[in-house]
Protein backbone atom coordinates (compact mmCIF):
# COMPACT_ATOMS: atom_id res chain seq x y z
CA UNK A 1 0.00 0.00 0.00
CA UNK A 2 1.04 3.53 -0.57
CA UNK A 3 0.17 6.08 2.10
CA UNK A 4 1.17 10.21 0.94
CA UNK A 5 0.95 11.70 4.86
CA UNK A 6 0.90 15.64 3.62
CA UNK A 7 1.03 18.28 6.97
CA UNK A 8 2.94 20.93 7.93
CA UNK A 9 6.10 20.42 10.22
CA UNK A 10 5.00 17.64 12.67
CA UNK A 11 4.61 15.51 9.32
CA UNK A 12 7.99 16.64 8.31
CA UNK A 13 9.87 15.72 11.35
CA UNK A 14 11.24 19.32 12.13
CA UNK A 15 13.69 19.23 15.37
CA UNK A 16 12.82 22.18 16.88
CA UNK A 17 16.24 22.30 18.52
CA UNK A 18 17.80 23.02 15.50
CA UNK A 19 18.34 26.34 14.26
CA UNK A 20 19.02 25.25 10.30
CA UNK A 21 15.17 23.54 10.31
CA UNK A 22 17.14 19.93 10.93
CA UNK A 23 15.06 16.45 11.12
CA UNK A 24 14.96 13.98 13.22
CA UNK A 25 16.28 10.67 12.42
CA UNK A 26 12.69 9.10 12.40
CA UNK A 27 9.49 11.38 11.91
CA UNK A 28 5.53 9.79 12.29
CA UNK A 29 5.74 8.95 8.07
CA UNK A 30 9.23 6.90 8.55
CA UNK A 31 7.58 4.75 12.03
CA UNK A 32 4.38 4.51 10.07
CA UNK A 33 6.39 2.75 7.06
CA UNK A 34 8.91 0.68 9.58
CA UNK A 35 5.34 -0.04 11.32
CA UNK A 36 3.25 -1.14 8.63
CA UNK A 37 6.01 -2.26 5.80
CA UNK A 38 3.51 0.21 3.68
CA UNK A 39 5.16 2.42 1.21
CA UNK A 40 5.09 6.29 2.83
CA UNK A 41 5.81 9.51 1.59
CA UNK A 42 6.50 12.61 3.43
CA UNK A 43 5.11 15.15 2.27
CA UNK A 44 5.55 17.20 4.97
CA UNK A 45 6.38 20.93 5.25
CA UNK A 46 7.14 23.65 7.79
CA UNK A 47 5.20 26.87 8.34
CA UNK A 48 2.25 24.69 6.09
CA UNK A 49 -1.65 25.89 6.25
CA UNK A 50 -4.67 24.58 5.59
CA UNK A 51 -4.79 25.68 1.93
CA UNK A 52 -7.37 28.03 1.08
CA UNK A 53 -8.21 26.20 -2.55
CA UNK A 54 -8.47 22.43 -3.17
CA UNK A 55 -5.86 20.80 -5.28
CA UNK A 56 -5.31 18.01 -7.85
CA UNK A 57 -1.87 16.92 -6.71
CA UNK A 58 -2.31 14.24 -4.11
CA UNK A 59 -3.33 11.82 -6.47
CA UNK A 60 -0.91 8.70 -6.63
CA UNK A 61 -1.49 6.64 -2.94
CA UNK A 62 -3.91 4.70 -2.03
CA UNK A 63 -4.18 6.69 1.13
CA UNK A 64 -4.03 9.93 1.82
CA UNK A 65 -3.49 11.29 5.82
CA UNK A 66 -4.15 14.81 5.85
CA UNK A 67 -3.04 17.03 9.22
CA UNK A 68 -2.67 20.47 9.07
CA UNK A 69 -4.27 23.28 11.23
CA UNK A 70 -1.43 24.09 13.90
CA UNK A 71 -0.26 27.12 12.10
CA UNK A 72 -3.37 28.56 11.17
CA UNK A 73 -4.03 28.40 14.83
CA UNK A 74 -0.62 30.05 15.82
CA UNK A 75 -1.85 32.96 13.42
CA UNK A 76 -5.04 33.11 15.47
CA UNK A 77 -7.94 31.73 13.11
CA UNK A 78 -10.54 30.20 14.97
CA UNK A 79 -10.88 26.48 14.78
CA UNK A 80 -14.18 27.13 13.14
CA UNK A 81 -12.76 28.59 10.20
CA UNK A 82 -9.84 26.41 9.95
CA UNK A 83 -12.50 23.70 9.88
CA UNK A 84 -14.28 25.30 6.72
CA UNK A 85 -11.02 25.55 5.03
CA UNK A 86 -10.27 22.18 5.76
CA UNK A 87 -13.68 20.97 4.55
CA UNK A 88 -13.05 22.99 1.16
CA UNK A 89 -9.78 21.65 0.54
CA UNK A 90 -10.76 17.97 0.90
CA UNK A 91 -13.35 18.06 -1.48
CA UNK A 92 -10.98 18.20 -4.00
CA UNK A 93 -9.47 14.87 -2.96
CA UNK A 94 -10.73 11.19 -3.40
CA UNK A 95 -12.95 10.80 -0.49
CA UNK A 96 -12.85 7.01 -0.28
CA UNK A 97 -8.89 7.34 0.42
CA UNK A 98 -8.30 10.34 2.60
CA UNK A 99 -8.06 10.72 6.24
CA UNK A 100 -8.21 13.48 8.10
CA UNK A 101 -6.23 13.51 11.33
CA UNK A 102 -6.42 16.30 13.86
CA UNK A 103 -3.29 17.85 15.10
CA UNK A 104 -2.71 17.26 18.78
CA UNK A 105 -3.30 19.48 21.15
CA UNK A 106 -0.83 22.35 22.02
CA UNK A 107 0.80 22.79 25.45
CA UNK A 108 2.17 25.88 26.98
CA UNK A 109 5.68 26.22 25.89
CA UNK A 110 7.59 29.33 23.94
CA UNK A 111 5.41 29.34 20.93
CA UNK A 112 2.37 28.93 23.12
CA UNK A 113 2.46 31.32 25.73
CA UNK A 114 -1.75 30.81 26.83
CA UNK A 115 -4.79 28.45 27.83
CA UNK A 116 -6.54 30.18 24.58
CA UNK A 117 -4.51 28.91 22.36
CA UNK A 118 -4.33 25.69 24.18
CA UNK A 119 -8.32 25.40 24.32
CA UNK A 120 -8.40 26.62 20.61
CA UNK A 121 -6.30 23.56 19.61
CA UNK A 122 -8.34 20.99 21.70
CA UNK A 123 -12.05 22.62 19.53
CA UNK A 124 -10.10 21.95 16.38
CA UNK A 125 -10.23 18.41 16.60
CA UNK A 126 -14.27 18.42 17.02
CA UNK A 127 -14.53 20.69 14.23
CA UNK A 128 -12.55 18.29 12.11
CA UNK A 129 -14.63 15.42 13.08
CA UNK A 130 -17.67 17.48 11.76
CA UNK A 131 -16.30 18.15 8.73
CA UNK A 132 -14.81 14.44 8.36
CA UNK A 133 -18.23 13.55 8.98
CA UNK A 134 -20.39 15.43 6.73
CA UNK A 135 -17.74 14.51 3.98
CA UNK A 136 -17.81 11.01 4.96
CA UNK A 137 -14.14 10.55 5.37
CA UNK A 138 -12.25 8.39 7.28
CA UNK A 139 -11.21 10.97 10.88
CA UNK A 140 -8.48 10.69 13.85
CA UNK A 141 -8.52 12.47 16.65
CA UNK A 142 -5.48 12.45 18.28
CA UNK A 143 -6.93 14.33 21.41
CA UNK A 144 -6.41 11.47 24.04
CA UNK A 145 -3.09 10.20 22.63
CA UNK A 146 -0.75 12.26 24.59
CA UNK A 147 1.67 13.44 22.54
CA UNK A 148 4.80 14.33 23.98
CA UNK A 149 5.60 17.98 22.84
CA UNK A 150 8.88 19.76 22.56
CA UNK A 151 9.75 23.00 24.67
CA UNK A 152 7.79 25.41 22.10
CA UNK A 153 4.76 23.40 22.76
CA UNK A 154 3.82 22.67 19.20
CA UNK A 155 6.40 20.12 18.05
CA UNK A 156 6.52 16.28 18.89
CA UNK A 157 9.50 15.19 20.62
CA UNK A 158 11.53 12.33 19.35
CA UNK A 159 9.19 10.08 21.27
CA UNK A 160 6.03 11.47 19.78
CA UNK A 161 6.82 10.63 16.70
CA UNK A 162 7.13 6.94 17.03
CA UNK A 163 3.86 7.41 19.47
CA UNK A 164 1.65 9.19 17.03
CA UNK A 165 2.85 6.78 14.32
CA UNK A 166 1.80 3.98 16.80
CA UNK A 167 -1.44 4.69 17.59
CA UNK A 168 -2.05 5.69 13.30
CA UNK A 169 -0.67 2.12 12.26
CA UNK A 170 -3.16 0.88 15.17
CA UNK A 171 -6.11 3.16 14.04
CA UNK A 172 -5.34 2.64 10.45
CA UNK A 173 -5.06 -1.43 10.70
CA UNK A 174 -7.90 -1.98 12.75
CA UNK A 175 -9.99 -0.62 9.73
CA UNK A 176 -11.75 -3.10 7.86
CA UNK A 177 -11.77 -0.75 5.11
CA UNK A 178 -7.96 0.11 4.42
Amino acid sequence: MTVLCYGDSNTFGYDPRSFLRDRYDLSWPEALAELTGWQVRNNGSCGRRVPAGGTVFLKNADLILVMLGTNDLLNREEPRSIAEKMGYFLTGLDRSRTVLIAPPPLCRGEWVPDDDLILRSKLLAGAYQAVAERLGIRFLDTLEWHIPLCYDGVHFTAEGHRIFAEHVAQALQNDVAI
